[in-house]
């Protein structure tokens, strides 16, 4: 029951973080509120980690550390093939097999649940399609090369889940340590040729980055917070379960969206969190 909980509260987090992360993206560019979100969430996670008791390993920093490979990629992926759209049908495709090869990996590892978890997991691999949804006006048909970011995305994030559950139990928040350490050091390379690309040219380096530090700040603070979580998870419950859960994420950026912008939640939308909240009911019914 409580990884049931921790798992929708990391995809509420993780919804939260993309939200501040979307509206700073619209002052400065994608890539450069990634990456200062990234070393926010960095700032706070170190001192976290060394003040808790956990034992820093080999294994916590390697797979830990390959997680954050995997989960700059796939965020470069996300952010091409959302650019090239529709997204009506790139980001729950994303969502989908982001929840999807995790599940498979972990029963094949041997996972199994009651006949009923397997109805909640379907309920809730439904609610991600139906939640990720965003109706388009005139929306076409995908290019392939969109279908081809948002497949290898949510492959790769789903690699991500896979990754930090290998991580010791005993390694405390270490794994995401290296997580956030290969991830900053991957855009903050990024961030280096941007600068200097902008300084050959004469111009600014990180145009709008002034007025979006407090939504970056919040980003990396809840982005910390999700993956913090979603360890949690991992560790209290079963991989199949936990990261099926987490690709409801887009249920939180919808909610802010309608509350923080009054922006209009479609019925299909609706009625995906509802399933959501259905499937999880069902997820948690004891064995």
């Amino acid at each position: 029951m409580l990884a049931i909980v921790i798992g929708l509260a990391s995809a509420l987090t993780y919804g939260v973080a993309d939200f501040f992360g979307g509206l700073a993206a619209k002052r400065a560019a994608a890539v450069v509120v990634t990456a200062f979100a990234v070393l926010v969430g960095l700032a706070l996670l170190v001192p976290v980690a060394l003040l808790l008791p956990a034992r820093a390993s080999f294994e916590a920093f390697l797979w830990g550390g390959l997680s954050g490979v995997t989960g700059s990629a796939a965020i470069f992926l996300l952010y091409a093939a959302l650019a090239i759209g529709p997204m009506s049908i790139l980001s729950p495709l994303t969502a989908v097999l982001s929840a999807l090869v995790p599940m498979t990996w972990g029963l094949l590892g041997g996972e199994r649940l009651p006949w009923w978890g397997y109805v909640g997991l379907g309920g809730v691999l439904v609610a991600i399609v139906l939640v990720g949804f965003v109706p388009e006006k005139g929306a076409v048909r995908p290019r392939a090369r969109g279908l081809v970011y948002a497949t290898l995305s949510g492959l790769l994030i789903g690699c991500f889940f896979i990754l930090v559950d290998r991580a010791p139990a005993d390694s405390g928040l270490y794994p995401i340590v290296a997580n956030r350490l290969v991830a900053g050091t991957i855009l903050a390379g990024v961030l280096v040729v941007l600068l200097v690309a902008a300084r050959r040219r004469g111009v600014p380096a990180f145009p709008g980055l002034r007025g979006a530090w407090g939504l970056i700040v919040a980003c990396g603070i809840a982005d910390a917070a999700a993956n913090v979580l979603i360890l949690t998870g991992l560790r209290l419950g079963d991989l199949t379960v936990v990261s099926v859960l987490v690709a409801l994420y887009p249920g939180g950026t919808i909610a802010l969206a309608a509350i923080v912008l009054r922006e209009r939640i479609a019925p299909v939308q609706w009625a995906g969190l509802a399933l959501a909240l259905a499937a999880a009911a069902v997820l948690a019914i004891p064995a």
